[in-house]
C-alpha cells in the first residue's frame, strides 16, 4: 500500500492570489497570473524591499545547501514548502556538491503539484522525489517520507522551511511542528529556517501584510527574533547565528533585509 497521502487535486484558483505564484513573481518567474501579478505589485508599493527579500531568501538557500551537502556532509533533504521551482532548486545545487544526494519536497499547493514535474529532476547518481502533504500535519510528512527513496530517516536529514512557518499563525503550533520533525531524524541533522519580520528594518512591511490577509492566500504572520529563536530551543546553531537571511555567511556590510535567517544541528 502506498503510504503517500491520496489526495484529489483541489482546482487552481485563478482569481485569487497565492503566496507561491506572487513570491514567484517577485522572483523573475512566469508561473503567475494576473491577480498574482497585481497583489505582488500592490504589496512592492507598500513595501518596496519586498523583492530584496525574495532574492536574499534564495540566495541564503543556497549558501546553507551548498554548506550541508559539503563541510557538513549531509546527502538527505526533506524541504517543507517547496514553492514553485525557479532556478538554483535544493536538488540542484545539493546534487552539483554531492551527486549521491536525495532530495524530497513537500508541498500542498495545487500549482506547485502542477509543475511538480519540474522538480522531479535528478543527476544519475541522486534521487528527488515530491510529496503532496501539509506543513500543518508534520507526522503524515514523515510517514510519507520514509519509504520515499528509501529516504533514511536513521541517517542526518537536512530539513528545510524556508518561509513557510509564517503560514503556520499560532506560534505553539509553529514549535510543535519543528519540534515534531526534528525529534524524528537523529544526531548530526540540521534544520535550515527563514522567517519574515518586523524587526530588521521591517516595521513597514506590517500595512502590507495585513492588505495581503485581506486580498490573498494564505495568511501570513511575522515573528519576533524571541519566537524566531524558539523553534530552534535545543539544537546548536551554526555560525553566525540568527541573522538577516541576506547576512548568512556571506559579506557582512550586506543590507539587511527583515527576513530571519539560521541554520542550526540535532546534537
Amino acid at each position: 500500500m502506498d503510504p503517500r497521502p491520496q489526495t484529489a487535486t483541489p482546482r487552481i484558483r485563478s482569481d485569487v492570489a497565492h503566496n507561491a505564484r506572487v513570491w514567484n513573481y517577485w522572483l523573475g518567474g512566469k508561473d503567475n497570473y494576473p491577480v498574482d501579478r497585481a497583489v505582488g505589485d500592490r504589496v512592492t508599493g507598500m513595501y518596496p524591499s519586498i523583492g530584496e527579500v525574495a532574492r536574499a531568501d534564495r540566495a541564503f538557500l543556497g549558501r546553507a545547501v551548498r554548506h550541508l551537502a559539503g563541510d557538513a556532509g549531509v546527502d538527505q533533504f526533506l524541504d517543507i514548502g517547496t514553492g514553485l521551482p525557479t532556478g538554483n532548486n535544493t536538488h540542484e545545487i545539493a546534487q552539483h556538491t554531492a551527486p549521491h544526494a536525495r532530495i524530497v519536497y513537500v508541498d500542498n499547493d495545487p500549482i506547485v503539484l502542477a509543475h511538480a514535474r519540474a522538480l522531479l529532476t535528478s543527476s544519475l547518481e541522486g534521487a528527488t522525489e515530491y510529496i503532496d502533504a501539509d506543513a500543518h500535519r508534520p507526522e503524515q510528512i514523515l510517514r510519507a517520507a520514509r519509504p520515499t527513496l528509501d529516504l533514511d530517516l536513521g541517517r542526518p536529514v537536512a530539513v528545510m522551511m524556508l518561509g513557510i512557518l509564517n503560514f503556520v499563525l499560532d506560534t505553539d503550533e509553529a514549535r510543535s511542528i519543528v519540534r515534531t520533525l526534528m525529534e524524528a531524524v537523529p544526531s548530526g541533522s540540521h534544520l535550515v529556517l527563514t522567517h519574515p519580520t518586523l524587526e530588521l528594518g521591517g516595521a513597514g512591511n506590517e500595512a502590507a501584510m495585513r492588505f495581503w490577509n485581506e486580498n490573498a492566500t494564505p495568511p501570513i504572520t511575522a515573528r519576533s527574533r524571541a519566537e524566531f529563536a524558539s523553534f530552534l530551543d535545543g539544537l546548536e546553531l551554526l555560525e553566525p547565528g540568527i541573522v538577516s537571511c541576506s547576512r548568512w555567511r556571506t559579506n557582512p556590510r550586506e543590507p539587511e533585509v527583515a527576513q530571519f535567517g539560521a541554520v542550526a544541528r540535532k546534537p
